[in-house]
């Protein structure tokens, strides 16, 4: 079940995110994540936001599926940049072998943690054999709410390495940072490509 107070920010501050979050080219995380698509790629974005990620893969050759929970984000994403997004939550992942990649980048973090594992789970299955799956989310233990309002679950690095492996998930690559988000605060991530293994 989304929760309604992060819903909510994205839906109202949907333009404030969008332009936060603006690059005119793919992030480095993006094209290394395109590098693991087969030619004419079906991609799930989870948790599109504005879409810009799904904007890049299109212009790549790909033929990429932005969903998000947020009606706001949808309706900004599909006015800016035309590109069929459409509303989806983590819980209505239920597709069979239908993507070649799936992009999570910093969505599944506003997922409780005793849900990690069933919508993991869910993504392998959505995803064709040794179809890729690039994650992202903020280090750290427990979860809060930041300073916005908006729910996150922090994960450790042995413990989403786990939760990949458990999913299905051959991981490929590991790469740890820092970056100032919407909240204004400093914080570490970690973003992990993977394969499913089967």
């Amino acid at each position: 079940m989304p929760d309604k107070k992060t819903i909510a920010f994205y839906d109202t501050a949907a333009e404030r995110y969008a332009k936060l979050t603006e690059t005119g080219s793919p992030s480095e995380h993006l094209v290394a994540f395109m590098q693991m698509l087969p030619a004419d790629a079906a991609v799930l974005d989870l948790g599109c936001g504005p879409a810009r990620a799904s904007v890049h893969m299109r212009s790549a050759g790909f033929r990429p599926d932005p969903v998000d929970a947020s009606q706001g984000m949808i309706d900004l994403a599909n006015g800016a940049h035309d590109i069929c997004a459409r509303l989806m939550t983590f819980d209505e992942i239920d597709m069979i072998d239908a993507y070649d990649g799936v992009w999570a980048n910093f969505s599944l973090l506003h997922a409780a943690r005793t849900d990690l594992p069933r919508i993991l789970k869910a993504i392998a299955t959505a995803l064709k054999s040794k179809g890729a799956f690039h994650i992202g989310l903020k280090t750290g233990t427990g979860e809060e709410r930041d300073k916005i309002d908006r729910f996150y679950t922090y994960v450790t690095i042995p413990e989403l390495s786990g939760l990949l492996h458990n999913a299905g998930f051959d991981i490929c690559d590991t790469v740890e940072g820092h970056e100032v988000g919407c909240a204004g605060t400093n914080d570490p991530f970690v973003v992990m490509r993977a394969r499913k293994n089967g």
